[in-house]
């Protein structure tokens, strides 16, 4: 499954252990697996996905979905959503919002 689809059914749920009641996201780690079957952390793709922006055409900004291919070629496999969420926590605004005439 994505990561995105267990995101959105873990949120705002809790579990009851032995060990007291949690948010059922305490379980789950901050970070994906790349092609390479290594842990990555959100930051590191967080950063290459605002290395992307910074160095985008100003003129031909680039959309969240040709963000996703650009992180995917990358061996990075998110969904666009995911990309749209982690762009919106950087304060990066939407394409047509970065647009420079």
């Amino acid at each position: 499954m994505d990561i995105s689809t267990i995101s959105r059914v873990a949120n705002s749920k809790y579990v009851q252990t032995p060990y007291g009641t949690h948010l059922l996201k305490f379980f789950f780690s901050e970070g994906i697996t790349n092609e390479e079957g290594e842990e990555v952390s959100t930051r590191e793709i967080k950063k290459i996905l605002k290395d992307s922006v910074d160095s985008e055409d100003k003129a031909n900004p680039m959309t969240d979905e040709q963000l996703m291919f650009v992180l995917k070629d990358k061996g990075y496999p998110i969904a666009r959503r995911t990309v749209a969420k982690y762009r919106e926590q950087l304060g990066i605004p939407v394409g047509r919002m970065r647009k420079k005439i």
